[in-house]
């Protein structure tokens, strides 16, 4: 009798080991979300909205936390300090498979220092300057730009992010000499603009509403083709510029989670993606939906983790 209550007792430990049992518990509590952006700005709004729809099929809110600054990797730092429960995940912009190789101390691995979990969307980058500005349209700021070196600057949302990577991609191939302004987030980027105090801003497509309202002009998008809102404005591509900058990203979480955790938060961001109320959030921004799940996306994240770490290598480019 006595051996058959630990053979029972020991059954019972199994069976709540067993990544079945933790799926079914997880979660029991709200999981934070890191955005490393700062508050209304393109990513943080289409968090919110993708979030939101994943917490209601996860049964527990999925609570936004804004880390701006540091051009988008606070999120993934922050992460190496917490447990892998699932309950700290972070966006993770392409500047998390940037900045290591562009400073002198790496501060993480973003190969190995992180669970990837699901992919989610892609941006609309474009160019905006002042509705009055005497460019009417990028050929004509270029231009202007390289008869004037030094002496043009432009605002990203920081160093290492696509925006500044793919503007001095543009300057390398037009031999432009212009000066880049990072700033934390879109709110400082298009004050500084309106204000005057930059040339221009590349952002994502947060500058739509002032494009809209007739407040700044947009010159050129950077996706592979047109954008819906925007037909009369060209791509870069269309420009004779040979580049195509959409910068996917998706959410992770520390390195070492249950895959079990991993399965359940995958699948409720899966179908949050496609929720009518999300789908909405990335009409309104010119995004599409683009989900991987984590075995595709851990291997998108090894590729882009290699091409990227070519291209700072081949341009040169240190913090």
């Amino acid at each position: 009798m006595l051996v058959t209550r630990r053979h029972a007792l020991g059954l019972g430990a199994a069976a709540l080991a067993t990544p079945a049992l933790a799926q079914r518990s997880f979660p029991d509590k709200a999981i934070r979300m890191l955005v490393p952006w700062a508050p209304g700005g393109t990513t943080d709004v289409q968090m919110r909205a993708v979030c939101e729809q994943a917490g209601k099929r996860l049964g527990q809110p999925v609570v936004v936390e804004n880390k701006p600054g540091a051009g988008g990797i606070l999120g993934a730092q922050a992460l190496l300090n917490e447990r892998p429960d699932g309950y700290t995940l972070s966006q993770m912009p392409i500047s998390v498979f940037r900045v290591p190789f562009m400073a002198q101390r790496p501060p993480f691995d973003p190969l190995n220092d992180f669970t990837y979990i699901s992919h989610l969307t892609g941006y609309l980058f474009g160019v905006v300057v002042k509705a009055d500005a005497p460019w009417p349209d990028f050929k004509s700021f270029l231009a202007d730009a390289k008869a004037n070196p030094g002496k043009f600057n432009y605002g990203t949302p920081g160093v290492g992010t696509s925006l500044h990577i793919t503007m001095e991609q543009i300057a390398g191939k037009q031999e432009i000499n212009w000066v880049h302004v990072p700033f934390r987030g879109v709110a400082e980027n298009m004050q500084a603009l309106l204000g005057g105090q930059i040339h221009a801003t590349a952002d994502s497509s947060g500058w739509a509403p002032l494009v809209e309202d007739g407040r700044l002009r947009l010159l050129v998008t950077w996706g592979p083709e047109r954008a819906k809102r925007f037909p009369n404005v060209p791509t870069l591509k269309e420009l004779g510029i040979d580049i195509v900058s959409t910068s996917p990203y998706g959410i992770a979480g520390p390195k070492g989670m249950d895959p079990a955790v991993v399965r359940t938060i995958d699948a409720a961001f899966k179908e949050a993606i496609t929720d009518p109320a999300h789908m909405a959030v990335l009409d309104k921004f010119d995004m599409p939906p683009m989900h991987m799940g984590p075995e595709a996306y851990t291997a998108f994240v090894r590729k882009s983790v290699e091409e990227e770490s070519a291209m700072i290598r081949r341009m040169g480019l240190r913090m």
